[in-house]
């Protein structure tokens, strides 16, 4: 018996060592529910590892008390550098206190919001993200040869209130259908905000923590009240969890059981790729986020190495300037920016993440299998 106590006491030891031991990095990634960011986390570590560094990464499950717990515990174990795709602002606290130990904080892919105590900011154009959302919507509705008497139907969804991106992908697509909106070619069923600064009606087309099971809930309550007697041409979502939602909400729909409204995505899961192929959700945007991972290292790795900020180079990412600028704007300062650039994927250029080594080799192979007949 006290020779399972000792051992048990070693190993409570060895595991108390290991949770403590020195890092260079620590990697703060948000959920695992949505996939890209498992991947991105892996991706980021590998990459700081590479190029010689200790790093560790933690997901926080959509809870930020404890993303906060994980980056305390990164500061403790000695990080020099936080690389953070926080939940919400109430990270501030813990980037406050890195500031305080003058170690240095990358707002990864979502703007650190309400602080001044950081200064880097790397994402993709999030802005044209949106962009290409309200386009791909447009020209799948040839809403440019619409008339007033036989108008197109859409419903609005946004991302995360609490996540600044969503109001840039919204703002983005929102933009390019408002002329549509305004010439009676494109109604709007249910809550309409004509910017994310109609901050009311905007909050009612939101995604709690982009839960797909939020957006699933509330498209179910759609279409058996504003949208019943209405069969819907698109539907704007901004990533791929929720359109997979919205798109399983409509197939339970007799209406929508030989033809699916044209339903937007982001961030090219492997799943929703699959259903592009398939004809069921109509796009997605790739982010190759292996690049903005490797990104993201180079520009930490310089930092870290004193680099003056004039002299800093990101390849593949160009510093924001011009509207663009505002995408760093945090509410108490403009932190530099920088940007990558995205991919709208549709069924006709379906096998480019596959192409550029985003999925697995299996998931490759399904995606670039000949449809069957």
């Amino acid at each position: 018996m006290k020779k399972i106590i000792f051992v048990l006491l070693l190993l409570a030891v060895a595991s108390f060592s290991f949770a403590q031991q020195a890092i260079d990095i620590g990697l703060a990634m948000p959920e695992t529910h949505v996939a890209r960011w498992v991947k991105d986390g892996n991706a980021l570590k590998a990459e700081a590892e590479k190029r010689g560094y200790k790093a560790a990464v933690q997901w926080a499950n959509a809870d930020q008390s404890l993303q906060n717990q994980q980056i305390q515990g990164f500061l403790n174990q000695g990080a020099k550098a936080l690389v953070i795709g926080n939940i919400n602002d109430g990270v501030r606290s813990v980037v406050s206190a890195a500031k305080k130990d003058k170690v240095i904080v990358l707002a990864y892919d979502r703007l650190i919001q309400n602080t001044k105590d950081y200064d880097y900011f790397i994402t993709f154009n999030n802005k044209k993200v949106g962009t290409i959302q309200g386009q791909s919507i447009v020209d799948a509705l040839k809403l440019n040869a619409a008339t007033p008497d036989k108008p197109k139907y859409i419903t609005l969804f946004a991302g995360s209130i609490t996540d600044d991106n969503a109001n840039f992908f919204f703002d983005g697509a929102i933009e390019v259908l408002n002329p549509y909106i305004d010439k009676g070619v494109l109604k709007v069923v249910g809550p309409y905000p004509k910017s994310s600064k109609d901050k009311a009606t905007f909050a009612r087309i939101t995604t709690e923590n982009w839960f797909a099971n939020i957006a699933k809930a509330r498209m179910e309550g759609l279409l058996i009240n504003d949208a019943q007697n209405i069969t819907l041409d698109a539907v704007l979502a901004p990533n791929d969890p929720i359109a997979r939602g919205i798109i399983e909400a409509c197939k339970a729909d007799a209406k929508y059981r030989g033809k699916l409204p044209v339903v937007t995505g982001q961030d090219a899961e492997f799943l929703s790729v699959m259903s592009i192929k398939n004809g069921e959700q109509y796009m997605t945007i790739f982010k190759d986020t292996s690049k903005l991972a490797e990104a993201a290292i180079i520009l930490v790795d310089q930092l870290l190495k004193g680099v003056k900020p004039a002299n800093i180079k990101v390849p593949g990412a160009v510093i924001a300037s011009g509207e663009l600028a505002a995408i760093g704007d945090t509410g108490q300062k403009k932190v530099t920016v920088f940007l990558l650039d995205v991919t709208a994927i549709t069924k006709d250029n379906v096998a480019v993440p596959a192409d550029a080594g985003f999925f697995s080799a299996s998931e490759a192979a399904q995606i670039k299998a000949a449809p069957k007949r």
